[in-house]
């Protein structure tokens, strides 16, 4: 089985993907507990978000309540591109935008981890040698 082939499963991480902010509410718990309620609130939004490379297809899924999912095959995709600030350049993160037809990116995957991973095996590059 070669690289192409084997399961991806990430999610954002918290620390790693804004370490001021995860300060910042950590600083905020002995104000009435804001902190606490803001870190879990944070918590459960990162763990119903998820991507799975599969084969050749990649699902992005989000929302607790309400879902939002898409679904493509990856040999549709045309263009991924990886942003990243200082800091998650620092940290290992970045934000990916998979474009398969058209100038708006079918998907936009915030914060994650290993985005240069992600981008060859979204563009078929992982075992290819």
């Amino acid at each position: 089985m070669t690289d192409e082939h084997q399961r991806l499963e990430v999610s954002p991480p918290m620390f790693r993907n804004a370490p001021f902010t995860f300060i910042f509410y950590l600083l905020l718990i002995p104000v009435f507990g804001l902190g606490i309620i803001l870190l879990l609130i944070w918590f459960v939004k990162v763990k119903t978000t998820r991507m799975v490379i599969d084969g050749n297809d990649l699902l992005y899924e989000q929302g607790v309540l309400s879902k939002e999912r898409a679904q493509l095959r990856t040999d549709s995709v045309r263009t991924v591109t990886v942003n990243q600030s200082l800091g998650q350049r620092m940290f290992g993160t970045g934000d990916i935008d998979v474009y398969t037809a058209g100038d708006e990116p079918e998907v936009r995957l915030r914060g994650m981890p290993d985005p240069a991973d992600i981008r060859e095996r979204l563009l078929g590059r992982v075992g290819a040698d």
